[in-house]
């Protein structure tokens, strides 16, 4: 019997180890993983340059206090703003932590301009910002705030594509706009670019924030490094986790000037954040992603896996009801429940994980090749045929 508590359901499979876009179980057998930890393992399993990054730093120093100062953490601050609309970063461990400091950092600055009843923040209903205390309220999903109240208050919510009621939502109190510019939890709901663009108009006249949550769709994923750039539109506040790291834990929040002005000695912290294993091989990460050709590639052959998907779609139209997605975040919405249908490409073996609204999310590594797009294809066409 397990001593780990349940709050997990896990699937009655472990692996041993893993290469590349692949898993090995315990029993032998093989995988295609199209989870990559849920867009985590940016460059796939085992990557030997981030291994190499992770090898060389473990022999140096693995733990410093932010007490002082840490110079790996300071290169990626240094390549994460060079390469974003971002001036300054703050680190964290993970995903949910970057969005409570996101939170905290627009809050902060309008305490710091004088504006301390400028607190609250505007979110997408059924969205997914994280599973601390805060998160989840700011997520505005009954089922992950069912028995951890009393309510945090703050948070305001608006339906995803519901314009007019997003913008009777906004008071004097608000003080930024939170959304995931894609959805992952959520279904892999994409925000138009237009609508991206409305978002900032919207900000820029009520003179409040947008933070835009690329903890999943960021790093790289979409074929930009962040989703949003494809808009042309620059947030205030951006906070990062998953792919940054490629598998090792690392999360961040990126700010703008003006947002970080708030930020003084005393306000944030974290023991862990930054630290100098996780910065260098998130600096690896960078390297291998701003190649020459690199987001190219994942343009190009994202392309061709969508056409494909849309190809299967066309021959089961009544089991496939929509593919979504950009880049190598995709979403395969079905008509009925998605659990019977994942269990089949397992057996199959091709993992994929469950989204809202009967939709598969297919994650492969950034470096997926063609041939492991060919795999997966034949593997979800077989089910398709079989599938009743």
């Amino acid at each position: 019997m397990s001593s780990l508590a349940k709050n997990y359901n896990r699937k009655k499979i472990a692996f041993t180890k893993g290469k590349g876009s692949f898993l090995y179980s315990i029993n032998g057998k093989k995988y295609l993983d199209f989870v990559q930890g849920i867009a985590v393992n940016s460059l796939g399993h085992a990557n030997p340059y981030l291994i190499k990054a992770l090898t060389n730093q473990a022999k140096k120093v693995w733990h410093v206090s932010n007490a002082f100062q840490i110079p790996e953490g300071e290169r990626l601050a240094k390549r994460l703003t060079q390469k974003t609309f971002a001036d300054y970063v703050i680190f964290q461990n993970s995903g949910t932590e970057a969005t409570e400091a996101a939170i905290k950092v627009a809050r902060r600055y309008f305490y710091s301009i004088g504006q301390p009843k400028k607190n609250r923040i505007l979110c997408v209903k059924n969205s997914f910002h994280g599973r601390t205390i805060a998160a989840i309220y700011a997520s505005g999903n009954k089922k992950m705030t069912e028995g951890f109240g009393p309510k945090v208050d703050g948070f305001d919510h608006f339906t995803f594509g519901d314009h007019k009621g997003l913008k009777k939502a906004i008071t004097n109190k608000t003080a930024a706009i939170m959304v995931e510019t894609i959805m992952g939890e959520g279904g892999i709901k994409v925000i138009p670019d237009w609508c991206l663009k409305g978002l900032r108009k919207i900000c820029n006249q009520k003179k409040i924030l947008l933070i835009l949550d690329e903890v999943q769709c960021g790093i790289g994923r979409s074929g930009n490094f962040f989703a949003f750039e494809k808009s042309k539109v620059k947030p205030d506040i951006v906070p990062i986790a998953k792919g940054i790291g490629g598998g090792f834990p690392i999360g961040a929040v990126l700010m703008n000037k003006k947002t970080a002005s708030g930020i003084v000695p005393g306000v944030h912290g974290s023991t862990f954040g930054g630290n100098p294993n996780a910065c260098s091989v998130a600096l690896a990460v960078m390297d291998q992603i701003f190649k020459k050709g690199f987001l190219t590639n994942v343009k190009k052959i994202s392309k061709y896996f969508h056409y494909e998907l849309n190809k299967i779609r066309n021959e089961y139209p009544h089991i496939i009801k929509e593919v979504r997605g950009v880049g190598l975040l995709i979403g395969l919405q079905l008509f009925k429940d998605q659990t019977n249908f994942i269990q089949k490409l397992m057996d199959n073996k091709l993992l994929t994980i469950r989204a809202a609204e009967n939709v598969i999310r297919i994650l492969p590594p950034l470096n997926v090749k063609k041939k492991e797009i060919d795999l997966s294809i034949k593997i979800i066409r077989k089910v398709c045929k079989e599938y009743k």
